[in-house]
């Protein structure tokens, strides 16, 4: 497998954590969607990241279908997705706002840099959605008295948190103060602290 994409990516880097605490054996290319446009169209003419190209040469695109993909190819006492209900739906919902947060911290980052004229209502929603969203993971995760979210075994919700928590704070550090939000916080120190954070990693670099 090829996985296409930086790992200043939340999205990119959750795909890459996952292959690598799944022990699947990937090659990692460390193309931008702007930098190497052309070497990224010839997989996904999206050109967007994260992208895994299967050996058989099939490329799949958004970091929640392949994870879905992953998710099927290890073993029950493996997966990061509980497989059955009601867990199942209560860690896509955290997921999902994980990602959703990293949408429009995304959407901010490209609203400030390539626009002339920067739309205050524009920046005002995403502030407001950035906030609001991270108000109810902060009280999800004071919910939770597992060491991770869903227990204790790490999933791909405490993955999506943590990989898009890291990406705020470097795109947007002047936007969010973390410490407001202590439950998040500390989940997020605990994770970037392990070994497969350390080494799925990379400093954010703006794309030229």
């Amino acid at each position: 497998m090829i996985l296409i994409g930086q790992y200043d990516s939340p999205f990119v880097r959750r795909v890459g954590i996952a292959l690598s605490l799944y022990a699947i054996p990937f090659e990692h290319r460390p193309w931008s969607s702007f930098g190497n446009a052309d070497e990224l169209r010839a997989y996904n003419p999206l050109t967007r990241v994260p992208t895994l190209v299967l050996d058989d040469g099939t490329a799949l695109t958004d970091s929640h279908i392949i994870l879905d993909y992953l998710d099927s190819l290890v073993s029950d006492d493996q997966v990061l997705f509980p497989r059955t209900e009601p867990m199942r739906h209560r860690a896509l919902r955290i997921a999902t706002l994980a990602t959703g947060l990293g949408d429009k911290a995304v959407s901010l980052f490209y609203e400030k840099r390539l626009h002339g004229q920067v739309s205050d209502l524009w920046v005002g929603r995403c502030r407001r959605q950035i906030a609001e969203t991270l108000g109810v993971l902060e009280a999800s995760r004071a919910e939770s008295n597992g060491e991770f979210w869903f227990g204790g075994r790490i999933g791909h919700a405490d993955i999506a948190v943590a990989a898009v928590l890291r990406f705020l704070n470097d795109v947007h550090s002047d936007l969010v103060t973390i410490a407001d939000y202590p439950r998040l916080k500390a989940h997020a120190e605990k994770l970037e602290a392990l070994p497969v954070f350390q080494a799925i990693s990379q400093p954010f670099i703006p794309p030229a």
